[in-house]
């Protein structure tokens, strides 16, 4: 079968050339890397990568299809993919399809045949910014054109659009212990790892009040993961300093700690290039241990911050570059951490922070 041309134009005027994957189109969104070995389907189908393309570092993709069981949302919301050698066939016997196929059915254009390795040195170089890949445009300078309608993500509010439009329930109905779930783009298998844990979960609208959420009694909240910039996001800080104000048990995963963070006056600020990847490591500076963690953010909290506030205290660091990977408050039963713990995909060393958040809820 014979290739279709494909161009990948970044905001700096970089060009790559290849080949059509996925949907014929053009798209464009913030380039980003992620350095997991395994699990494109979960990379691709996490909400917080809403609106941005995903480069893969391991070179083959594709060669196992794809299988609904693996899916963290309903869809796939990312900008596109850009990989180096994309497999049209699969061998595992449970998948359902193929990733073109999936590709194909949720209109993700995707570019093969890249030297990823020298565009991923290239982002680590420059830093993070809009990219746009076209099938549909051979002018560069036209698709230059197609990539300045691209918003940037600094200031850019996502998470009320990938929320679930209203409230619904998972886990047993008959737990003894409630949580309140705040989506902002939240994952299959956080919920998963709560509901596992004989939990009745009430998923919530990113912008639900907190008077609504209360008329439920639950014993806890959660703040999920989600895509955007937290700073454009005064509607999750308020909510979240009345829970606060209420001393209810809190956790919050990447985005939803940058929210708690935000909430305790500490700001945020866009990473370079971000952590995406399922091999970072963290250190619990309250145990001493480390974990291999899996990662997807491109916003972190200020390190300055946290130390000149008195009601917060530093419990984990990411060991690469040392920025705050995990946070507590000293006076309420409120807790975050950057990462992943439900790791989907990626190793099961953080899986410590679930049973963690319901020794609170029990105390």
């Amino acid at each position: 079968m014979k290739k279709k041309k494909a161009i990948l134009l970044l905001a700096d005027g970089t060009v790559f050339t290849g080949s059509l994957v996925g949907s014929h189109g053009t798209n464009g969104g913030e380039i980003c890397f992620n350095t997991g070995m395994t699990g494109y389907q979960e990379i691709y189908t996490d909400p917080s990568y809403t609106g941005q393309i995903i480069v893969n570092t391991t070179p083959h993709i594709g060669n196992y299809g794809v299988i609904d069981e693996e899916a963290e949302s309903d869809a796939p919301l990312i900008a596109g993919i850009v990989v180096n050698d994309f497999s049209n066939v699969y061998s595992r016997l449970d998948a359902k399809s193929s990733l073109q196929e999936y590709l194909e059915n949720h209109n993700i254009t995707g570019i093969a045949d890249v030297d990823t390795r020298k565009l991923v040195r290239h982002i680590r170089s420059k830093g993070a910014m809009n990219a746009i890949i076209s099938s549909e445009y051979e002018d560069v300078e036209s698709l230059k054109a197609e990539l300045e309608k691209v918003p940037d993500m600094n200031g850019l509010e996502l998470s009320s659009t990938v929320s679930t439009k209203s409230p619904y329930f998972v886990g047993d109905p008959d737990s003894s212990i409630k949580i309140a779930c705040v989506d902002y783009g939240i994952k299959r298998n956080i919920l998963r790892c709560l509901v596992e844990r004989g939990i009745y979960c009430q998923v919530y609208p990113a912008k639900t009040s907190f008077q609504e959420m209360e008329q439920w009694n639950p014993d806890a909240y959660f703040l999920s993961n989600g895509p955007g910039d937290p700073a454009v996001m005064e509607y999750a800080v308020d909510t979240t300093k009345e829970i606060l104000a209420l001393g209810k048990p809190l956790f919050g995963i990447c985005l939803g700690h940058q929210i708690l963070a935000r909430a305790c006056g500490v700001g945020t600020y866009k990473m370079h290039h971000g952590h995406r990847g399922l091999n970072h490591p963290i250190k619990n500076i309250l145990t001493g241990k480390s974990e291999i963690t899996s990662q997807n953010h491109g916003f972190v909290v200020n390190k300055d911050d946290i130390e000149n506030n008195k009601e917060l205290e530093i419990t984990h660091y990411h060991l690469n570059d040392g920025t705050v990977a995990g946070i507590k408050l000293k006076n309420k039963p409120a807790f975050s951490v950057q990462y992943h713990p439900e790791s989907s995909p990626g190793p099961h060393d953080s899986r410590y922070l679930f049973d963690q958040f319901i020794s609170q809820i029990q105390k």
